[in-house]
C-alpha cells in the first residue's frame, strides 16, 4: 500500500509499519533518525527490498547447492538458510559502509565491489546448474563414459607389458607346435601316399618302404604328442594369467564406476564441457551469469546510485554529537575523580595532623617512663634504651 504524504508540520506523528521497519533494518538505517527524514524513507525501503531479494536468492541458491551434497532435504534447507544469513550479514556490512561521505572514495568502493562480485559469481553457479539441469545430466553421462574409456586405456597401459610377455610366450609355444605338427602331417601324408600307391614307389600295400615311412610318421607323431603334453600346461597357464588380468581390469573398472556421482563439482565440470563447443549456449550462459550476479550486487548498486538526502547528514551530525558528548562525559568523570582524590587527600592530611597532635603528649610521657626505668636498672645500656624506644615509640616511613 502506498504511504500517504504527511505534511512537514505533522511528521512527528509518522509511525512506520512493521514491514517498513523490517526493510529499514535490512538497509541498516536507524529508525529513530529516519522517521524524521521524509524523502529518505522511501529510498531506504528500496534498498531494503533489494537486500531482501538478494537474501531470498542466496537462500534458494545455497539450498540447491547443498542438495547436491547432502541427502537430507531438511539439512540442505537448514544449511541454505544459514549461508543465506551469512550473505545477508555481508550485504548489510557492505551497504552500511557506503555513505554520502565515502561514495567518491575509490578504494572502499573497489573492495566492496570485488567482494560482492566474488560472492555473486559463486552464487550464480547453483542457479545456472538448476536451469540447465537436463542438459547437464546428459553431459554428465557422456563425461562418465569418457572417463571409463580413459580408465580402460590406463589399465591396458598398466598391464600392457605383462600381457605382451604372456602372449609372446604363448605364440612361441603355438608356433613350435604348429611347426612340429606340420612335419608330422607331412610324414603322415607320405605314409598314406605310399600305402595307396599315389606317391613314393607307386606300389599299393604295406611294403618295406611303407613300413619305414610308417615308423618315421609314428616316431614324429610321438615326439609331437610329447611336445604337446609339455606345452599344453604352459599354454593353459598363460591363458589363465591373461583371463585373471582381464578379470582384474573389469573389477577395477567396476570399482571406478562406483565413484561416479552427480555432485556439485561434477555438474560444474559437465557444464564447462557443455558450453565449451557451443557458441549459442556460451552467450546465454554468460548472460545468465551477469544477470544473477547483478542480483547479488543489487544492494551495493542501489546504495551507491541512489542520491543521498538529509539522513546521512543527520547520521553524521548525530555521530559527531555522540562523540563530543562521550568526550565531554569522560572529561567530566575525570574531573570528578580528580576532585574526589584531592578531597580525600585534604581530609587524610587533616586527620594525620590531628593524629600526631593528639598523641604527642602521650609519646612524651611514654619516653619519660622508659627513661626512668632505664635509670633505675643499672644493667641496661643506653644503646639498649635507644633501640627499645625506636621500636616502641618512633614511627616507620611509608614505602
Amino acid at each position: 500500500m502506498a504511504q500517504k504524504n504527511i505534511p512537514l508540520s505533522q511528521r512527528e506523528t509518522y509511525e512506520p509499519s512493521t514491514f517498513t521497519e523490517f526493510l529499514w533494518w535490512l538497509s541498516t538505517a536507524e529508525k529513530e533518525i529516519l522517521t524524521d527524514t521524509v524523502v529518505d524513507r522511501n529510498r531506504y525501503r528500496i534498498i531494503g527490498m533489494s537486500v531482501l531479494a538478494t537474501w531470498i536468492f542466496a537462500c534458494l541458491a545455497w539450498t540447491y547447492f547443498f542438495s547436491t551434497i547432502v541427502s537430507s532435504l531438511i539439512m540442505a534447507v537448514a544449511l541454505g538458510l544459514f549461508m543465506g544469513f551469512i550473505i545477508l550479514t555481508i550485504d548489510r556490512a557492505l551497504i552500511k559502509g557506503i555513505t554520502k561521505f565515502n561514495k567518491r572514495k575509490f578504494t572502499p568502493l573497489l573492495f566492496r565491489g570485488l567482494l560482492a562480485l566474488t560472492i555473486g559469481t559463486f552464487m550464480a553457479q547453483p542457479a545456472v546448474l538448476y536451469m540447465f539441469d537436463k542438459e547437464i545430466k546428459l553431459q554428465t553421462s557422456l563425461d562418465n563414459e569418457k572417463k571409463k574409456m580413459l580408465k580402460r586405456t590406463e589399465l591396458d597401459s598398466l598391464y600392457k607389458n605383462q600381457k605382451a610377455e604372456l602372449n609372446l610366450t604363448k605364440n612361441n609355444i603355438q608356433q613350435q607346435l604348429e611347426e612340429k605338427y606340420s612335419i608330422v602331417d607331412k610324414a603322415r601324408g607320405n605314409f598314406l601316399a605310399e600305402t595307396d600307391g599315389s606317391g613314393g614307389t607307386g606300389k599299393v600295400g604295406i611294403k618295406d618302404i611303407a613300413i619305414v615311412k610308417r615308423n618315421e610318421y609314428q616316431k614324429l607323431d610321438g615326439e609331437y604328442q610329447a611336445l604337446l603334453k609339455t606345452a599344453q600346461p604352459k599354454l593353459d597357464s598363460a591363458d589363465k594369467a591373461l583371463k585373471d588380468m582381464e578379470a582384474k581390469i573389469k573389477t577395477e573398472e567396476a570399482a571406478f564406476s562406483t565413484y561416479f556421482n552427480d555432485g556439485f563439482l561434477t555438474r560444474i565440470e559437465a557444464l564447462s564441457n557443455l558450453i565449451k563447443g557451443n557458441g549459442a549456449l556460451q552467450f546465454r550462459y554468460y548472460l545468465i551469469i551477469v544477470i544473477l550476479m547483478l542480483i547479488e550486487l543489487m544492494p551495493v548498486i542501489a546504495k551507491t546510485l541512489l542520491p543521498s538526502g538529509s539522513y546521512d547528514e543527520k547520521v553524521m551530525l548525530r555521530e559527531e554529537m555522540e562523540i563530543d558528548m562521550a568526550g565531554s562525559n569522560i572529561r567530566k568523570e575525570q574531573q570528578l575523580k580528580e576532585l574526589y582524590n584531592q578531597k580525600a587527600f585534604d581530609n587524610d592530611k587533616e586527620a594525620l595532623t590531628a593524629f600526631f597532635s593528639l598523641t604527642k603528649d602521650d609519646r612524651n610521657e611514654k619516653m619519660r617512663a622508659f627513661s626512668k626505668k632505664w635509670k633505675e636498672e643499672n644493667h641496661q645500656t643506653f644503646d639498649g634504651l635507644w633501640e627499645k624506644m625506636k621500636k616502641e615509640i618512633f614511627t616507620k616511613q611509608e614505602n
